[in-house]
């Protein structure tokens, strides 16, 4: 993010720039039925605030070693958006959440079906490896396709956010302990984040301690940003949030305020964005700026 560029414009930018790769990314002259081709862009194109894939784009921004890391990076953004679009079809069901309405609109499956809406969200997750290939024929070194091939089958898979979900499921009653719930929260919500900074990075060049600094920054936001939506459950504005609030409570859902409490949540909030800003920081970074801006607009009250 140049100086001359708010966050706001760039925000904005970025989600032009993704909603016009994703409008792209299912080819047109590929034989798909078309009641699938709709259901699938039904909630690809929702809107949303895209916050993943502009991560995606920032990281590879930050690092600035590769030339034209950003257009090599879109696939890629197109990616996670992808991944995070299935989840949240599949998680909208009626035997997950059972819910009416995303973003304003009615679920996949309340206009599509229960089944169209699965395999909506199966299409969406496989294809999801397809534009991570595409990076490589933008530009991006096959190895580095193949390490955010890797990190995405484990970061959205079963050790990542699939077992996160599992957890969930499981647990949703029955969580005593910061531990069972702070599992749940790096896997359904981090490994994403974690996975959207990575990805970038490797694209941008970055080396393996800089890697390593930035798990450490997407994995602290990736869990504040979760205790942040916990509060936000609880006394945010619907109308920002795009969904409803005081649903945890209803569904009498174990959170971080409902453990220990309200006051010890917001502090942890802060604590935990300190501690990313500082692995940020450790990651010496070309261009940080733009990280730090998202981090602290994650952690706000308007997201």
């Amino acid at each position: 993010m140049k100086t001359s560029l708010s966050l706001t414009d760039y925000l904005n930018r970025s989600v032009l720039e993704i909603e016009e790769a994703l409008q792209a990314s299912l080819p047109q002259d590929w034989d798909i039925p078309p009641t699938l081709r709709e259901s699938m862009m039904y909630s690809l194109e929702a809107g949303g605030k895209r916050l993943r894939p502009i991560l995606v784009l920032s990281a590879a921004e930050a690092v600035e070693r590769a030339e034209n890391a950003r257009k090599i990076a879109m696939p890629v953004a197109c990616a996670v958006e992808m991944i995070h679009t299935y989840s949240l079809i599949h998680d909208d069901l009626p035997a997950m959440d059972d819910d009416d309405f995303r973003r304003g609109k009615p679920t996949n499956h309340k206009v599509f079906g229960e089944a169209m809406a699965i395999l909506a969200g199966d299409g969406l997750l496989t294809h999801a490896f397809y534009s991570v290939t595409r990076s490589a024929a933008l530009g991006a070194p096959p190895e580095v396709a193949l390490a955010i091939v890797s990190d995405l089958a484990r970061l959205a898979g079963v050790p990542g956010m699939v077992g996160g979900q599992v957890a969930d499921i499981h647990g949703v009653q029955g969580v005593t302990s910061l531990e069972e719930l702070e599992y749940i929260h790096l896997r359904k919500t981090s490994d994403l984040l974690v996975f959207s900074v990575l990805a970038g990075a490797r694209i941008g060049g970055a080396t393996q301690p800089q890697l390593e600094a930035l798990q450490r920054f997407a994995r602290k936001l990736g869990l504040a940003f979760q205790i942040q939506d916990d509060i936000l459950d609880l006394v945010g504005d619907e109308a920002k949030l795009g969904k409803p609030v005081q649903s945890d409570v209803e569904e009498r859902k174990v959170t971080y305020p409902f453990l220990i409490g309200m006051e010890e949540s917001e502090a942890l909030v802060v604590r935990l964005t300190q501690e990313a800003k500082q692995a940020l920081d450790e990651a010496n970074l070309a261009q940080p700026d733009t990280l730090r801006a998202i981090a602290d607009y994650l952690m706000s009250r308007d997201h």
